[in-house]
């Protein structure tokens, strides 16, 4: 029997009918695998949960919140109606996501009169799409037969430090989490994206987040594999919306696919696997719409290919400053001198490439730079 962590994110459980498509598939799985399931926020709901708490900070509007929190309820409330047939359970579900909507109105209403939203508080608010998601989804296994209990990532364990809006994990971390979540009994539910600080404080994780939590777990619980089930059929070999013939990619290694991430490509961000190579785990990204496809295998070897090129990615929005001249020949610490330059002004270098005539260097930045360059 293998064990897997396996992590939704905001598209698989949009709404009622996909939940009860993710329940669907961790069935399927659960009777020859261990499971920890990770879950995102619904779809959307953590852009407008931050949307709203900024509004509010700098409106101070409480009858729109008001509004807001109305339609945050109903949309929750439904996926609940949709999802969960035992009416005892889906009860029980509903209690626990009122108590949580409660606490969030009650933060958005203080941000309201204080008239100030610090990244402490962001991270606050933020956490509260997956705190609402993990009851429904954990509600909708124990509808189908299921044992599942919810917790948050710092319930499981996910200890960070306190850079607030981009925290990162603790050492203790791959300690707690098993102390936490082992020995399994069902199917735990955890929230993806948030972590606490030392000091009980709610942190969040960052672009990726979710991702990352679904590694540090596997990591912590040396899972046989990590699943990340996304809505793509795995790592393309180039953006589908723009090539509609672009292809899975079968298997990557870990440095290909950070790669991949780092010029572009938006399944998998660089940091989200990081744990995952530091136990050695495969890592399989598969879609929830098409789950007979075996998506794609990311491992710790370079696995040889025929072709040469295994994917190509568009990094937009970025720009390329040139440094030429024929004097450059020979120079010493012409490269040096540039790049120190551009560190200074605070600008981050996405790629670099020289001739070997020497004459000529080519550095790309990110385009909003270009001024400050």
């Amino acid at each position: 029997m293998a064990r897997l962590v396996m992590k939704f994110g905001g598209v698989s459980v949009a709404d009622g009918s996909r939940l009860r498509h993710v329940g669907d598939l961790v069935l399927h799985f659960s009777r020859d695998n261990e499971i920890v399931l990770v879950t995102s926020a619904l779809q959307g709901v953590t852009d407008d949960l931050l949307a709203c708490a900024r509004k509010a900070a700098k409106e101070g509007n409480v009858s729109e919140v008001i509004d807001f929190m109305e339609k945050l309820t109903d949309r929750h409330n439904q996926a609940i109606t949709d999802a969960i047939k035992d009416p005892q359970i889906a009860k029980e579900i509903s209690e626990t996501v009122s108590r949580k909507l409660c606490e969030l109105e009650k933060a958005y209403i203080g941000i309201c009169y204080l008239g100030e939203l610090t990244a402490r508080s962001l991270d606050y608010i933020s956490s509260y799409g997956e705190q609402l998601a993990a009851p429904i989804l954990a509600g909708v296994l124990r509808d189908m037969g299921i044992p599942s209990l919810h917790f948050t990532g710092s319930e499981a364990g996910i200890v960070t430090d306190s850079n607030y809006g981009d925290s990162r994990p603790l050492e203790k971390t791959y300690t707690l989490i098993p102390q936490r979540l082992l020995p399994l009994k069902g199917v735990p539910v955890v929230t993806g994206f948030i972590a606490q600080d030392e000091k009980g404080t709610i942190t969040t994780l960052g672009r990726g987040g979710s991702d990352l939590s679904a590694s540090l777990i596997g990591a912590a619980i040396d899972a046989d594999e990590i699943w990340f089930w996304k809505e793509t059929s795995g790592i393309m070999t180039t953006d589908p919306k723009i090539v509609p013939e672009a292809k899975s990619i079968p298997s990557i290694s870990y440095r290909e696919a950070m790669e991949l991430s780092n010029f572009g490509a938006k399944v998998l961000h660089p940091r989200s696997i990081e744990p995952a190579i530091r136990k050695g785990i495969p890592v399989r990204v598969k879609c929830t719409f098409d789950p007979d496809i075996p998506g794609t295998l990311i491992v710790h070897d370079d696995i040889p290919k025929a072709d040469v090129i295994k994917a190509v990615t568009l990094h937009k929005n970025v720009a390329l400053l040139n440094i030429s001249g024929a004097g450059m020949n020979g120079t010493l610490g012409v490269a040096a001198r540039a790049f120190s330059a551009l560190a200074k002004a605070g600008i981050n270098i996405v790629m670099i490439s020289q001739g070997s005539s020497e004459a000529n260097i080519s550095i790309i930045i990110e385009e909003r730079q270009v001024e400050k360059a």
